[in-house]
């Protein structure tokens, strides 16, 4: 008998992942289609009866909107709910609100593609009064600012969640909550990587789309018993597939 099951959603599709643009911990919405992927993971987790009575997600206003729009599909109302910056999405530094594809000409596109894609290369950083540095953000006033990114790899986005996973999340699982996670595709693939053991080389490979549920069953020692996506597995394949191969055109197109 499984002993948890942790469902894992990053959010619907943002205004700048359709304009191409990097995002990183800049506060950026939902796009149309990104509110239409929310309310249908929701419905996806309503059909298979899916119970949740704990939320975690980042504080960024886009997986925060998933978050809302999933549970109002769901018809649940004053779910516990813990906000942390721990979650964000990695911090893209001198890059965030760029066009990938006049970065990819500016830089060349090895090297973007070597920032975006490799596991401990982190892009070029923001200056300390740059306002895109987060000390700016009334968000974290509350954090020391040697804590915050000037800019971040995949694996300084898998240390900075991991206090996270030690402390609130881990016990939390154990304690038999029922736990949604919301969070961006970067931390979503530090969790990931964390629950699947996954090198630093397989990594790099692992895509998360966009409003899908990903679920994960555990055992008592929260290894991974099974894990699977919510929805049509063809399409959800497919998306997966297009996510990777769009991510590297789009740098010269």
């Amino acid at each position: 008998m499984n002993k948890y099951r942790l469902i894992l959603l990053r959010h619907g599709e943002s205004l700048w992942n359709l304009q191409n643009r990097f995002t990183g911990w800049t506060d950026i919405d939902l796009s149309d289609n990104g509110i239409i992927e929310a309310k249908n993971a929701g419905n996806l987790l309503l059909k298979e009866r899916f119970n949740i009575n704990l939320i975690f997600t980042s504080k960024l206003k886009r997986a925060i909107s998933t978050m809302e729009l999933c549970l109002n599909q769901m018809k649940l109302k004053n779910i516990e709910t813990h906000y942390e910056w721990r979650l964000n999405e990695r911090h893209y530094g001198a890059l965030q609100g760029l066009n990938k594809t006049d970065t990819a000409i500016k830089y060349g596109e090895s090297k973007v593609l070597n920032w975006r894609r490799s596991y401990d290369t982190a892009p070029p950083k923001v200056n300390i009064d740059d306002k895109r540095h987060p000390k700016f953000n009334n968000y974290y006033k509350s954090i020391k600012t040697k804590e915050l990114p000037f800019s971040e790899s995949l694996k300084d986005t898998v240390n900075r969640f991991l206090p996270l996973w030690d402390k609130k999340i881990t016990p939390s699982i154990e304690s038999g909550r029922n736990i949604l996670i919301v969070a961006h595709g970067n931390s979503i693939r530090a969790l990931v990587k964390i629950l699947r053991k996954i090198s630093n080389q397989e990594i790099i490979n692992l895509n998360i789309p966009t409003g899908v549920p990903l679920i994960y069953e555990l055992d008592y020692d929260l290894n991974v018993l099974k894990d699977f996506y919510l929805g049509n597995q063809n399409e959800i394949n497919n998306r997966i597939e297009s996510v990777s191969k769009e991510g590297l055109k789009k740098l010269t197109n």
